[in-house]
């Protein structure tokens, strides 16, 4: 008999919304967290925007997930009274090259289902917001912002509530199937273990390859590589004067240098993109130049003195540099007829707006009902 009904591998915001989900369904649940407390990785360090759906043009299941994980994330932050703001963004164009950017990112959001996108010219963009500089801009009410830590607490309190168990400070080394036809889960950490479980989840975000290419039968071919992006921000100490979200066009590897609030009213710039080797989480102040120039390209008032590093976090890319952008990755027993395994890859943004999407949708691979 196995000593829990499902393993997930990850208490960043993906994994608890997994274990809130299994959980909420009845199933007795154990998280494992390498780290000491959760979502110390990708989950907490990030823009904290709720997106709406713009980008993802090809990307099956970014685009779908985003969506219907945008209003579930909002509902979701309502009952739960987790500290939120639907604040709107506008993506800004400084050239015609640009505007004809905006309109194919404006048409392709629309053919995905989000309808209520505005095209402003440069006057109607200035009405909303006096002190941008732009051609134009794209005007997407739906995008807000959000407490990332907050939601983080509220999925791990349900996931607890309903019988989940949180283990932190555990790194799982390897899975294996035993005689009986349930996982081995062998666990490293203050303790050493073998768990058994009738359903593994590896949520493991930048460690997620890795641990697959420790799995037992799996085949190697369904093992995608890695590659890390780094994106630094940086922190502006005086007040701005916009009250919705900026952003350029986007560029390979990530949306643009943007003007970020937080739900203190902080102002942030970033994230760029920089291609690493392996997990640094330095920010380099050599950078500030790049963030001032993007700054002050769409506020002419900025202050180059009042910038400073701040954080940065790192997306888990399954392409590098110079390749088309690529999905997130959920392989589940059709995928590689492993019986209760769903591992998932390339969780990158908007994998917090999708994540309770991203929940059902491995229920759903492994077959469990709410």
């Amino acid at each position: 008999m196995a000593d829990t009904d499902v393993v997930v591998i990850g208490a960043g915001v993906i994994g608890l919304a997994i274990a809130r989900r299994m959980a909420q369904s009845g199933l007795d649940v154990m998280v494992l967290e390498a780290n000491s407390a959760i979502g110390m990785e990708t989950s907490s360090r990030n823009s904290e925007v709720i997106h709406a759906g713009l980008y993802y043009a090809g990307l099956p299941l970014k685009s779908s997930l985003c969506i219907a994980g945008r209003k579930m994330l909002y509902d979701y932050c309502i009952q739960r009274d987790v500290p939120h703001r639907r604040i709107g963004k506008l993506i800004v164009a400084f050239s015609d090259r640009e505007l004809q950017a905006l309109e194919d990112i404006h048409r392709q959001a629309c053919t995905a289902g989000v309808d209520d996108l505005e095209m402003l010219d440069r006057s109607r963009a200035r009405d909303m917001e006096p002190e941008l500089a732009c051609a134009s801009a794209l005007y997407s009410p739906s995008t807000g912002i959000i407490d990332s830590h907050a939601y983080m607490l509220a999925l791990l309190t349900d996931a607890e509530a309903a019988g989940a168990q949180l283990v932190k400070r555990t790194h799982v080394s390897a899975l294996a199937r035993s005689d009986t036809g349930d996982w081995r889960v062998f666990i490293e950490g203050e303790y050493d273990a073998v768990v058994s479980a009738r359903f593994v989840v590896n949520a493991a975000g930048h460690g997620a390859c890795e641990l697959a290419s420790r799995i037992e039968d799996l085949t190697p071919h369904l093992v995608p590589t890695r590659h890390f992006a780094r994106g630094s921000y940086f922190l502006y100490h005086g007040r701005v004067p916009f009250s919705h979200l900026i952003y350029p066009v986007p560029v390979p590897g990530g949306l643009g240098t943007h003007l970020t609030l937080d739900m203190g009213g902080q102002a942030r710039f970033g994230p760029d993109v920089e291609w690493i080797d392996s997990l640094d989480y330095s920010v380099d102040p050599n950078r500030a130049d790049r963030f001032r120039a993007a700054a002050a390209r769409f506020w002419p008032g900025f202050r180059a003195d009042l910038l400073q590093p701040d954080y940065c976090g790192i997306r888990p890319k399954l392409g590098g540099a110079g390749a088309p952008a690529s999905d997130f990755q959920i392989q589940g027993p059709d995928d590689h007829r492993l019986a209760g395994l769903v591992n998932l890859y390339g969780i990158e943004s908007p994998g917090l707006t999708a994540s309770l999407a991203i929940a059902e949708v491995v229920a759903a691979r492994l077959g469990i009902a709410n």
